[in-house]
């Protein structure tokens, strides 16, 4: 007899039945009740805990801990696939800040995450519950907020691995070969005034070889780190969207004619560690935006800046005004259906908030430890050769708690891209008739953005 469709799907459905018949047969095997499995997206996170581990094993016996490295788009698809279906989990699962709420989409009982409000709320045998250890604005990202039978909840699904506030690298060499102190220079405003100084000194009447600072003309992230700062968001606690509101209004008016027009100040290169590098030979930029992760990746690919460069608190955009942001994080995670999570949580705090544990981490990559009890440990102290000789690690401290908060949204994603898309075609106006009309077009370009997000937003009942 010949099956109509062909032979092909006939096949697959031979297979399928048989496959399905195993699987009643012979289920997965569950996984020990003594191992416990972790996913990161991070090389250097994965490298660190492959370090951390054993001992949290020594102390813990019986306990085996298995870390995979995951690429980040594999982490967050076959997730959303593992949570809506029977699927394995991991018992810690890590993703990157601006995923996370893209995990909190739909009814909270959906959310495939474990709520972490009450276990850190506990009180510690060793100090304060965790809530009150932790820059508050951290678990901002990891916040989903709720109204339940008429109050307002937030449900926190993840711990910060993280604060990355911000800095401002600059070639203290070229300053002071000008006569600048350029940590004088407390506000926007001074530290442009005298930076253009500085590269029409440089420049002369020829072409621009070097450009005050790093910024980003196509894309959001520079963008971003400088919103946060000025008082601006993607979205407020609340889950309403802000990326047309007057802050960032007032951003755009004030960013685009840095990165576009013939008086630009700045140029960007874009994730290349090889132009970084000959941008400092050359002296192609005299400052850099430099969360405290990006100082550790700088000290590895940039040599040409060791010992030239120095970090200082942004300027701030009023006087007074705050003199740090933030840009990038990530999130620890506990998957609902993980059997283990009391051990798993106790892995969890090893990983994240035990002191020995992050500061060698920081030592490796610069990355302040999320606990204020760390940041008084004596290694944040110590001279750094490559930043002039500064304790790096005590001045990205002294700005931790000044970061603004992150909220989310399961939009964040495309809320980032949109503002993005906003930017470029108010640096393509701006190139092609600078500030005639300008301020219209920017409001016109950033509504436009938020409205399509709004609009796929009115698609969710839950947000």
């Amino acid at each position: 007899m010949h099956y109509p469709p062909g032979k092909a799907p006939l096949a697959i459905l031979i297979l399928a039945v048989i496959s399905s018949a195993l699987l009643l047969l012979f289920p997965p095997a569950k996984k020990p009740e003594n191992k416990l499995q972790v996913w990161t997206f991070a090389k250097a996170h994965y490298d660190a805990y492959s370090k951390a581990i054993p001992e949290f094993e020594r102390t813990n016996p019986g306990t085996q801990v298995d870390v995979q490295y995951v690429h980040l788009r594999a982490v967050t698809t076959r997730m959303r696939s593992a949570f809506a279906s029977d699927l394995p989990v991991p018992d810690l699962l890590e993703t990157e800040i601006s995923k996370a709420g893209s995990f909190f989409l739909g009814p909270v009982q959906d959310i495939g995450f474990v709520d972490l409000s009450e276990e850190l709320h506990k009180p510690q045998p060793d100090g304060p519950p965790w809530i009150d250890r932790i820059v508050r604005s951290r678990f901002a990202p990891y916040t989903s907020r709720r109204v339940i039978d008429g109050v307002e909840k937030d449900f926190i699904f993840g711990l910060p691995h993280d604060v990355h506030p911000v800095l401002l690298a600059y070639r203290r060499d070229i300053f002071e070969a000008h006569g600048v102190d350029a940590e004088k220079l407390t506000t926007w405003d001074a530290f442009l005034t005298e930076g253009r100084k500085i590269m029409k000194a440089m420049n002369g009447d020829g072409p621009k070889n070097h450009f005050l600072i790093e910024l980003n003309d196509s894309s959001f992230e520079h963008f971003e780190v400088l919103l946060f700062q000025n008082g601006g968001g993607l979205f407020h606690a609340d889950g309403t969207l802000r990326i047309d509101d007057e802050e960032a209004v007032q951003t755009m008016l004030w960013f685009v004619p840095l990165v576009a027009g013939p008086d630009r100040v700045a140029y960007s290169l874009g994730w290349n560690f090889e132009l970084m590098n000959r941008s400092q030979e050359n002296k192609l930029l005299l400052s850099v935006l430099m969360p405290d992760w990006f100082s550790g990746y700088y000290q590895k690919y940039v040599p040409a800046a060791s010992g030239k460069m120095a970090l200082m608190p942004l300027p701030a955009f009023k006087p007074g005004g705050r003199r740090t942001s933030t840009r990038g994080g990530t999130m620890l995670g506990f998957p609902k259906r993980a059997p283990h999570f009391k051990k798993a949580w106790e892995l969890g705090l090893k990983l994240y908030f035990d002191t020995e544990s992050r500061i060698e981490q920081f030592k490796e990559f610069n990355i302040l430890p999320p606990t204020r009890e760390a940041w008084r440990h004596p290694a944040l102290s110590e001279p750094s050769p490559y930043w002039s000789g500064q304790p790096i690690g005590k001045l990205y401290a002294e700005q931790a708690d000044n970061t603004p908060p992150q909220y989310t949204s399961p939009y964040i994603i495309l809320a980032k891209s949109k503002i993005g898309e906003a930017l470029s075609d108010c640096v393509k106006y701006y190139n092609a008739k600078g500030a005639t009309g300008f301020e219209q077009y920017v409001r016109e370009r950033l509504k436009r953005s938020g409205d399509e997000v709004r609009a796929m937003k009115t698609l969710n009942p839950y947000q």
